[in-house]
């Protein structure tokens, strides 16, 4: 089982500030536990510039040109309270959108099985035309949609178990029965989406809201309930995951207690549906995380799950 990781390190110079939580440092954790002798498997790659065509399949050229706009020169400027950008935020994101498009190029010419992306900014809470949540453009669904127009895809599932859930995702995806997507979240916390009750046009959201304190019991039984026989349902012919480590039981924006053992659990979980729906086509882009040892302890658990280590 061959495995693709996507990283470049201009993810790394998009500054955010001093004490951000979506800062630099995460990217150089994760890079560092993916050169351990673990890992000298992995194939390796650049995250290429994503083009205006693949960025304009997700957002509207005028929330393009806003975010290029509001990048400045020199310093910091605030999209929001929370999403920051300086000089080098152009190229980040363009970058993290490209990773997301060249781990689909390698998973569907059958180059490599699966596929991480390690980048930043992150970018399930970039709607069709709202940057926000410290995301500028909504990187898995720029994979997502370009899976369709490049190879002919017609089900493509995400699921996101990031601790917040991913209204960008939602967005765009839910007016379009060709996309699904499924969230694990904690309920009540930022941005205050994702109730159970929203279906989308036919059935291709699935939310999944868990009680502040939801251990990895509650979170597997969501899975195993609900997210996982609508996935199945569904049939993707390419499976995504939205991979935030923010729930795990360490992390300082939130409240859940999941371990690396859940994170590890679902990653299998999602191979599977993947092997037997989607010829095991699997790509896994980077969401949150923000305790640094539990981010990547998180990666390392979940990449060599992927590598089927």
């Amino acid at each position: 089982m061959a495995t693709l990781y996507v990283s470049h390190h201009a993810c790394i110079d998009h500054d955010t500030g001093d004490f951000h939580p979506e800062c630099g440092d995460r990217l150089r954790a994760v890079q560092r536990v993916l050169e351990g002798e673990d890992f000298m498997l992995l194939h390796r790659q650049d995250a290429p510039l994503v083009t205006d065509e693949e960025l304009l399949r997700v957002h509207p050229r005028e929330h393009i040109d806003r975010i290029l706009r509001t990048v400045p020169a020199e310093g910091h400027r605030h999209i929001d309270g929370d999403t920051i950008v300086s000089p080098e935020s152009a190229e980040a994101a363009r970058r993290a959108a490209g990773a997301a498009v060249v781990a689909v190029d390698a998973v569907m010419r059958g180059e490599v099985t699966n596929a991480f992306c390690a980048v930043r900014p992150p970018g399930h809470h970039a709607e069709t035309a709202r940057a926000m949540g410290f995301c500028l453009f909504n990187n898995v669904a720029v994979g997502a949609l370009h899976a369709r127009a490049v190879y002919g895809l017609e089900r493509i599932a995400v699921f996101d178990w990031d601790v917040h859930h991913g209204n960008g995702t939602q967005d765009i995806f839910q007016t379009d029965p060709g996309l699904f997507y499924a969230s694990t979240h904690e309920a009540g916390s930022f941005p205050n989406t994702g109730f159970a009750r929203e279906r989308g046009v036919a059935d291709n959201i699935v939310n999944c809201p868990l009680p502040p304190g939801a251990s990895g019991d509650a979170f597997r039984a969501a899975v195993e309930s609900t997210i996982e026989p609508a996935l199945r349902a569904f049939r993707p012919q390419m499976v995504m995951i939205s991979a935030g480590f923010d729930g795990h039981a360490h992390d300082p924006l939130a409240h859940m207690r999941l371990q690396v053992a859940d994170y590890v659990w679902a990653t299998r979980r999602m191979m599977a549906i993947a092997d037997d729906h989607a010829e095991g086509r699997l790509i896994s882009v980077l969401e949150g995380g923000y305790d640094l040892p539990a981010l990547a302890g998180s990666v390392h658990a979940h990449v060599r799950t992927l590598m089927g280590i």
